[in-house]
């Protein structure tokens, strides 16, 4: 029986390769995939594990792992730069939920404590989820990307001040006095703060010293166990001691390389978590309130998505953006399953209101991946209908008075003002070309106005917007945004509005060059090759290749679309191959000190390359270069020699004048 936990875990990490695998063919999400493998699993389903105590053990583990690995992510230096996003958004977000779910709850009968606790559960999203369809769909930098980590970050803070709150809206015998619990926090942050600043950060210099990647690692892991270990001790939740302790390593240098070391354990608990949350549920009771069920799943969804929405509105971001937003924080959050836990042994909610809760929080969960990726189609549709372009008819008055002010003909129109687009810009300013920035971020516009720039605040994918700008007159479109589905809509619309205008799209992907074309983009730059052109020019520059041949074969790439990487042949690329003169060669730099015994010295009376088998190509001396120098040429002391030749041969050769370098 001692191994009976072995036996538990063999049967669900085997059953979960089944089921992921049947869901990769099905293109079914793998978070789907561990939350159908605990349904199975669970004693609910087939009842292959009879008691979920062993996996819920391990789960804890998973649990303390996630909330370190999110606290090892916390910079405060980024999390600067979107303070408004998390503050006043997740304040908003959260805030209006709690009260949205308070009113239901006090209307379907419950008591006031229980109505809040029922907010704060429903409040919470799940980083898990939503963080890994955006990345999976390179979203995280557009704006709804940056919306969402920002209200998600604040839920992941929250959740700490709810995990602290909950005994005294229980109200229960065994919470301690409100000063105790303060107190304790107030003690554990002092030590926090301790530990980050005067202890950690000299103990991981002396440990890194050491070059063990196993005394690092198992570093990370003490200073984790630990510190959750010291919060539970002091009455408080493991999960918050796991997330000071991603706090107190995140400030260090080591935070990194300790996310990368720990990551393949957080993958690996993490997945038991969620399969011991589908082992949670009853099947049965699910089957016996299944209407009800949908019904507060449906409520959830809507509630969530449509005050999500409102927080990013709020923000100053366009409709597009708000309805991304809210369709991709619908979800209940994993955090909310652990603080559950937490009202059920206060007494705040009944067994039967959380299996209730926990069927409706597992099928947002669920319809978490398909709903993200109609999100696009979905913020379209909505676009389409006839109040959301009354309501923007009345929102444009910056743009209507540039009309105004300029002579919007052959201008310019940058569409996003991100790096490429800042570039952009002062290039265009630079030459005399009449340009204006559409953006839509409020903040960004609000900063740029003031210092002059012609940006102003619009949805490009609006086809109001582009005509306010009298896209119809353009030479030049540009479109430098991240969203990929705002960017095929954005080039559309700019089309269909200006046959005549040129249009250059930038885009992330290489597989969005046919549509964007077809859509009808004149000239379309994806970044993923343009990184690899930049690699292959500096790759052959150091291979020799005279630099006329690097500009041509860059231009061929580009001219015949990428095609050159898509598709040449390995036999192709041989024929391409330069001669072998150069293999082997490098060439190098050296100072010659006051008292080496080249100094004053001809190149011709050292014999360099006679001996040494080594070339002279160039002198610096001082602020003056002297190319291909000859035999009569001298070396001064301080002069700069550039060195070509054999790897070998050139090692020899400066240890032999330059002992020690």
């Amino acid at each position: 029986m001692e191994f009976a936990i072995l036996k538990d875990i063999a049967i669900i990490f085997a059953l979960a390769v089944g089921v992921l695998f049947i869901c990769h063919r099905l293109n079914i999400p793998v978070i789907v995939g561990f939350l159908l493998t605990g349904v199975l699993a669970g004693p609910h389903g087939l009842g292959l594990v009879e008691t979920s105590e062993h996996v819920h053990v391990i789960a804890e583990f998973g649990v303390i792992l996630l909330l370190f690995s999110i606290g090892l992510e916390f910079s405060f230096k980024h999390l600067a730069s979107i303070k408004k996003t998390i503050l006043l958004g997740g304040s908003i977000q959260v805030g209006l939920t709690i009260l949205f779910t308070f009113i239901l709850a006090e209307l379907a009968g419950l008591k006031a404590n229980q109505a809040v606790f029922l907010g704060f559960l429903v409040s919470l999203s799940s980083t898990a989820i939503v963080l890994k369809q955006l990345t999976e769909r390179a979203d995280i930098n557009t704006p709804h990307g940056k919306t969402a980590l920002g209200i998600l970050i604040y839920q992941d803070i929250i959740v700490v001040f709810m995990m602290l709150f909950t005994p005294f809206l229980g109200g229960g015998e065994n919470v301690g006095p409100v000063t105790s619990i303060l107190l304790k926090t107030v003690l554990i942050i002092v030590v926090v703060m301790l530990l980050t600043l005067y202890i950690i950060p000299p103990l991981l210099y002396q440990i890194t010293r050491t070059q063990s990647r196993e005394l690092f690692m198992l570093s990370i892991i003490a200073i984790c166990f630990s510190v959750a270990w010291l919060t539970s001790s002091a009455g408080l939740s493991l999960a918050l001691g796991a997330f000071l302790a991603g706090l107190i390593i995140s400030e260090s240098e080591y935070s990194h390389q300790a996310l990368a070391n720990i990551m393949p354990f957080i993958d690996t608990f993490t997945s038991l978590f969620f399969v011991s949350i589908g082992m949670l549920l009853d099947i049965n009771f699910l089957a016996q309130h299944l209407g009800i069920i949908i019904l507060l799943s449906l409520g959830i969804f809507l509630g969530k998505s449509i005050i999500s929405a409102i927080a990013t509105l709020l923000l100053g971001y366009p409709l597009r953006v708000a309805i991304l937003a809210g369709l991709i924080l619908f979800q209940v959050g994993e955090f909310s399953f652990i603080l559950a836990q937490v009202g059920i042994e206060h007494q705040l909610i009944s067994m039967d209101i959380y299996q209730g809760f926990l069927a409706a929080a597992i099928i947002t969960m669920m319809l978490t991946p398909f709903v993200i990726n109609m999100a696009p189609r979905v913020a379209v549709a909505i676009y389409k209908l006839p109040w959301p372009q009354r309501l923007l008819r009345g929102s444009l008055p910056e743009i209507e008075e540039l009309e105004e002010e300029l002579n919007l003909e052959d201008h310019l129109v940058i569409i996003g003002y991100g790096l490429n687009g800042k570039n952009l810009s002062r290039a265009a300013a630079y030459a005399g070309i009449p340009y204006v920035i559409l953006e839509i971020n409020a903040d960004t516009v609000r900063e740029e106005k003031k210092k002059g720039e012609p940006i102003y605040y619009g949805d490009a994918t609006h086809e109001l917007v582009l005509k306010h700008v009298n896209v119809e007159k353009a030479r030049v479109v540009v479109i430098a945004i991240s969203d990929s589905a705002a960017t095929r809509r954005v080039t559309y619309i700019a089309r269909k509005l200006s046959p005549m205008a040129y249009i250059i799209v930038r885009t992330r992907f290489v597989a969005d060059m046919h549509d964007l074309y077809e859509l009808g983009a004149d000239q379309v730059i994806p970044e993923e090759y343009e990184t690899s052109i930049e690699i292959f020019a500096r790759v052959l520059a150091r291979y020799m290749v005279p630099h006329e041949e690097i500009e041509a074969y860059i231009e061929s790439v580009r001219r015949e679309g990428y095609e050159m990487f898509r598709s040449l042949s390995r036999e192709e690329l041989k024929m391409m191959n330069r001669p072998d003169f150069f293999q082997g060669m490098e060439i190098t730099s050296i100072r010659i000190p006051y008292n080496s015994i080249l100094a004053g010295k001809k190149i011709e009376e050292v014999e360099i390359r006679k001996k040494y088998g080594v070339t002279v190509v160039a002198i610096q001396r001082e602020k003056e270069i002297i190319p291909n120098p000859g035999g009569h040429d001298l070396i001064l002391p301080d002069d700069i020699l550039f060195l070509l030749g054999e790897k070998e041969k050139l090692h020899s050769f400066i240890h032999r004048f330059l002992p020690g370098r």
